[in-house]
């Protein structure tokens, strides 16, 4: 698996200020801040590179950052494909479509290799945005693949013939590590966890980092961790700030600078069927997704 090079060498990332001036460009990380430049245009598009969003923990804002990075890097113009590993559907209920309606997803696509993945993908509210969607079928797939040949490598031939049209895919996983997941890990080039600001997913973070090695060094050799990405963080706690520090101290050179922090307007985009990008354009929170999608396009030697 790759190391991440220090943000000073990264393309698109500012120096660091001198020691005088370093105080005042600590970020939330307690690190100093750098500036992520606005990414270039891109005069091409494809082949995508596939990113999973992965933390066997539910509840820390997988689907949540999914949907709002992939947002954001579409309005930084790539053309980016959202796929819903996740049975309960969450992905299009995050965009106002209803899982149930869907005539092809993921579920079978997994499961049937005479479909053309592309029936299966359906176009968003939001530019250069396409979603891959799943609903509560997708549950019988673990099942079903047991007996099937390279049943861990089913996804990774499914979105194969989407690959030439995206820049990035971004896949939403399941809160478990099992069989989907794997699949997941095995189709991707690399992985986000999204740590919740709380000790309990902080303590599950060591177990999801020996799965990934294990798929690295078993299926997929491409698959790197690409970064830990802390989420609800809520800096007014005395807790909240020590587990950040924790992981900070844990991975020094794996934590993303940007920090996802609470927010009333992530459920609000929820009920909305919006990215907050879209939902509320001018928010903190929306402010944090475009940070992290700049961070992520100049940290990401893959795109």
């Amino acid at each position: 698996m790759t190391t991440d090079v220090p943000p000073d060498t990264l393309p698109g990332v500012s120096p660091s200020a001198p020691a005088s001036d370093e105080a005042e460009r600590l970020g939330p990380t307690g690190r100093p801040m750098p500036e992520f430049a606005e990414p270039a245009p891109v005069d091409r598009h494809g082949p995508a590179a596939v990113l999973a969003i992965c933390n066997q923990k539910g509840g820390v804002g997988k689907t949540t950052t999914t949907i709002n990075l992939g947002a954001s890097l579409a309005e930084y113009g790539r053309r980016v494909l959202l796929v819903d590993v996740d049975p309960q559907g969450a992905l299009s209920v995050g965009l106002g479509l209803n899982p149930m309606t869907f005539d092809l997803t993921v579920h079978d696509l997994l499961l049937r290799s005479d479909l053309n993945p592309a029936d299966a993908v359906t176009k968003t509210n939001i530019d250069g945005l396409d979603l891959l969607p799943s609903n509560i079928d997708l549950s019988a797939a673990e099942v079903l693949l047991v007996s099937e040949v390279g049943r861990e490598h089913a996804l990774a031939r499914a979105l194969k013939p989407l690959l030439p049209n995206y820049d990035i895919v971004l896949i939403d996983c399941q809160p478990s590590l099992g069989l989907l997941t794997v699949n997941a890990l095995s189709a991707a080039d690399g992985v986000l966890v999204p740590l919740e600001c709380e000790y309990f997913a902080l303590r599950g973070v060591a177990l999801l980092l020996q799965t990934i090695e294990k798929i690295h060094d078993r299926l997929n050799d491409r698959l790197e961790l690409v970064g830990i990405l802390a989420t609800m963080h809520d800096g007014r706690t005395l807790h909240g700030r020590q587990v950040l520090d924790r992981v900070v101290e844990a991975f020094p050179d794996k934590v993303f600078h940007t920090v996802i922090s609470r927010t009333v307007r992530f459920p609000e985009t929820t009920a909305a069927g919006e990215p907050i990008t879209s939902y509320a354009g001018s928010s903190a929170g929306a402010g944090a997704y475009r940070a992290l999608a700049r961070e992520l396009l100049a940290r990401w030697p893959a795109r």
